[in-house]
């Protein structure tokens, strides 16, 4: 089965979650909306599965199936390609770990849009700013906490055993972006963390991906994503 991924084409978004997943299972898909006619086709597309229509990207289209929700599409790919544990308990377990990483994103995301999404950054600077303060001091401890005592508590992997999960590429995903976002907090949460930046480097160095690093399938960070650069949020 060749998958078919659509998600907005020019950031990592999301989508990227999935992506990653596919690429390091070696599972064939085409990423649609990167295709030509780009996101009108996915748009288009969207309205075309009536009895289960996506609410938003990204959604995956698994012959008859259409699934939408990041985490839900990776407990799919988890359990259908093996990139989550046999068991059911280890099957939610990691499902768990990757709702609390959607968690972490959408309070990435509203460290630069707090008030409305449909409101440009520039719209709602001064409240950014305090979301931002907050995110940095109080939230990125506490759950970049959380993943480093998980680690502490199961070795080298989120599920422990010798090899990756979804969970895993996510945590990855995670860190990097807020290595962008934030480069100087992350800094100094590093050396406070170890085993989760340890993780992303793991992660980063996986030979299942280094072809999908280097390619232009891999869609860099901007200043439109989930996860943004304003150097007046970031502070160490």
């Amino acid at each position: 089965m060749v998958y078919d991924l659509w998600y907005w084409a020019g950031i990592p978004g999301r989508g990227e979650f999935v992506r990653l997943a596919l690429e390091a299972a070696g599972l064939p898909y085409r990423d649609r909306a990167r295709e030509k006619d780009g996101e009108a086709a996915m748009l288009r597309d969207m309205r075309a599965h009536p009895q289960c229509p996506p609410f938003a990207p990204p959604y995956l289209v698994a012959g008859e199936l259409v699934i939408a929700q990041t985490a839900n599409i990776l407990l799919f790919l988890g359990e259908k390609h093996g990139l989550a544990p046999d068991d059911l308990g280890g099957r939610l377990w990691v499902n768990q770990l990757q709702l609390t990483i959607a968690d972490v994103v959408t309070e990435a995301h509203d460290s630069h849009h707090p008030v409305a999404a449909g409101l440009y950054y520039e719209e709602q600077q001064e409240e950014a700013r305090r979301r931002a303060d907050d995110f940095r001091n109080s939230r990125m401890p506490k759950f970049l906490g959380y993943f480093d005592a998980v680690l502490a508590g199961r070795g080298d992997w989120l599920a422990g055993g010798m090899r990756w999960t979804y969970a895993d590429l996510s945590l990855f995903l995670l860190v990097d972006g807020l290595l962008y976002a934030f480069p100087k907090r992350m800094g100094t949460l590093a050396s406070q963390y170890p085993r989760v930046f340890v993780l992303h480097a793991r992660v980063a160095g996986l030979p299942e991906l280094q072809d999908y690093f280097k390619s232009d399938r891999r869609v860099p960070y901007s200043s439109d994503g989930i996860f943004r650069h304003y150097r007046e949020l970031d502070s160490a």
